[in-house]
C-alpha cells in the first residue's frame, strides 16, 4: 500500500474489471457485483471508490456496509445473483499490503482466464467515476443472513450443548466474534482473542502458521482449552491447536473433517487435494474407499474439480477448505465450526480425537519454510532439479517425482520433500512431512542445501 496499491490503481483495476464484464455480455441488462472489505488500512475507502468507479461504467452495485469474511462476499452473489463480486482484501499476507480479489457468479475465485483478460484491460480506457452523494452505491448488511447460512448448514444446537471450552484466534481479522456470538447460550464456552480490528495486525502476518500464534499457542499451554481454533485476515483460512499448544496442519484439519463427513453425516463423494498437502488425506481416503484428485496449488484448482463434480470437501495446505452442498469457496470459520460440531457428534475431545487418528494411521510431521530467494536464481533450481534430480536424501530412495506444481520428491517410506517459488515475492518455499519432527526437519535442511549449492 502506498506504492503499488495506490487508490490511482486501483481506479485503474476497476475501469478494466468494468470493460471486461460489460465485454462478455454474460448479463442481461447492467451487470450487478457485490463488492466487500476486510480490516486492512484504507479497505472501506477502497472498496468505495471501486463501487464508484464500477458505477460510473453503468454496473449495478452493492457494497458491504461494514467489514466482512470474504466468504460472506461469496454467498451474498450466490444468494441474491450477482454476476460477480470484488473483495478488497490482502487475506493472510502481512499488513503492509492490500489486495483484489475477483469472485466469479459461482462465488469461486475467478481463474486464469479471467484475471489476465482483466490486466489486459488496464489502462484502455479512462477511468469513469460515479460520484458521491445521492448516487452513492448501495450498501447493505453480509454477515447477518451468511451467519444465518452457517447456522443452517451445521447441527449447530448439538454444538452450542457440547460441554467443551473452545478458544478463537480471529488474528485480528473480520472472523471477529462471529464463532462465539454464533455458539453463545448453550453450554459450549468460546473465547475469542485478537478479535478487535488493528490494521497492523500485532506486528504479525493474519496468517495461521506457528511463527504467528504466539498468544493462542501460550494460552493453549496454559490448560484449559479443548480445542483452538485459528482464522485468518479475511476468515477464509484455518487452522487449529491441540491442548498442550501443538499446531495442527490444515491437511489434518481437512483429515479429520472427511472422517466426521463420512463416518458421522453418512455423506458421499470425492476428495481434492493439492500437491503440497499431508500424506495422511491419502490414508483416510483409502481407508474409507474415496477417490482423491491431486491439484497444483491454490483453490482455484480445487475449486474447478468441484464444480465438475460430487466432491466431499477440498482443500490447500495454506488451510483453505470447501465443502459439499456449500459455496465454490473456501471457509475458515465453517472448518473450525465443523470441527466442534464433530467433537459434539462423537461426544469426544479434540484430542481423543486426534489420537485415535494417529493410532490408526501414524502421527506424521509436517514442516514449511519459505527462504528468501534471489529470482535469478529460480529459473536455474528448477533447470538443476530437472536435470540432476537426487537418486536419495539422506538415506533414503527417491521413489517417485512430481513436477505438476514445483518439485517434488517421495521417498520409499512415504517422506517427501517440495519446492515451490512465490510468484510474488523473491520467496522459495521448501515443504516436506516424514514420521517425525527430526526427519522432516532434516529433509527441509537438505532442501536449503540443494537449493543454495547449484
Amino acid at each position: 500500500m502506498g506504492k503499488e496499491f495506490t487508490f490511482e490503481n486501483v481506479a485503474l483495476v476497476a475501469q478494466a474489471f468494468s470493460d471486461y464484464l460489460n465485454g462478455t455480455g454474460a448479463s442481461k441488462g447492467a451487470p450487478r457485483v457485490a463488492i466487500g472489505y476486510d480490516f486492512r488500512k484504507d479497505s472501506e475507502n477502497f472498496a468505495r471508490l471501486f463501487a464508484e468507479v464500477l458505477g460510473g461504467n453503468g454496473i449495478e452495485t452493492l457494497l458491504a456496509e461494514e467489514a466482512c469474511p470474504t466468504p460472506a462476499v461469496s454467498f451474498k452473489i450466490v444468494d441474491q445473483k450477482y454476476d460477480a463480486g470484488i473483495v478488497i482484501t490482502a487475506s493472510h499476507n502481512p499488513p503492509a499490503y492490500n489486495g483484489v480479489k475477483i469472485k466469479t457468479g459461482f462465488g469461486s475465485s475467478a481463474d486464469k482466464n479471467i484475471t489476465s483478460a482483466v490486466e489486459g484491460l488496464i489502462g484502455k480506457n479512462p477511468v469513469a467515476k460515479k460520484p458521491a452523494g445521492p448516487a452513492a452505491p448501495r450498501t447493505e448488511n453480509f454477515n447477518d443472513k451468511y451467519l444465518e447460512f452457517l447456522k443452517n448448514y451445521l447441527r449447530i444446537e448439538e454444538i452450542r450443548r457440547a460441554p467443551y471450552r473452545v478458544l478463537v484466534d480471529s488474528m485480528h481479522g473480520v472472523a471477529d466474534s462471529h464463532i462465539e456470538r454464533l455458539l453463545s447460550g448453550g453450554r459450549i464456552q468460546v473465547t475469542t482473542i485478537r478479535k478487535d480490528r488493528d490494521t497492523s495486525f500485532g506486528g504479525f502476518a493474519p496468517e495461521p502458521i506457528p511463527h504467528n500464534l504466539g498468544p493462542s499457542i501460550a494460552l493453549m499451554k496454559e490448560g484449559g482449552f479443548d480445542l483452538g481454533v485459528v482464522t485468518d485476515g479475511d476468515a477464509d483460512r484455518v487452522g487449529a491447536i491441540r491442548p498442550g499448544g501443538e499446531f495442527i496442519s490444515p491437511g489434518v484439519i481437512l483429515s479429520l473433517i472427511l472422517l466426521h463427513f463420512v463416518e458421522d453425516l453418512k455423506r458421499i463423494g470425492s476428495v481434492v487435494t493439492t500437491v503440497s498437502n499431508t500424506a495422511l488425506i491419502y490414508k483416510v481416503s483409502r481407508k474409507l474407499g474415496l477417490k482423491v484428485h491431486e491439484t497444483p496449488v491454490g483453490f482455484k484448482y480445487v475449486c474447478e474439480i468441484m464444480r465438475r463434480e460430487n466432491v466431499l470437501i477440498g482443500g490447500e495446505e495454506s488451510g483453505g477448505i470447501g465443502f459439499q452442498d456449500y459455496l465454490y469457496e473456501r471457509d475458515g470459520m465453517l472448518s473450525a465450526l465443523l470441527l466442534m460440531e464433530m467433537m459434539a457428534m462423537r461426544k469426544q475431545r479434540f484430542v481423543e480425537i486426534l489420537e485415535r487418528v494417529e493410532k490408526e494411521f501414524g502421527k506424521l510431521y509436517y514442516v514449511r519454510s519459505d527462504i528468501d530467494y534471489p529470482n535469478e536464481l529460480k529459473p536455474k533450481l528448477f533447470r538443476f532439479l530437472a536435470s540432476a534430480p537426487p537418486g536419495s536424501l539422506g538415506e533414503r530412495k527417491v521413489k517417485e517425482i512430481k513436477s505438476q506444481d514445483g518439485m517434488k520428491f517421495i521417498l520409499e517410506d512415504g517422506s517427501w520433500l517440495l519446492f515451490r517459488l512465490s510468484g510474488t515475492e523473491p520467496i522459495l518455499r521448501i515443504y516436506s512431512e516424514a514420521t517425525s519432527q527430526s526427519l522432516a526437519e532434516g529433509l527441509v535442511s537438505q532442501g536449503k542445501e540443494l537449493a543454495f549449492n547449484l
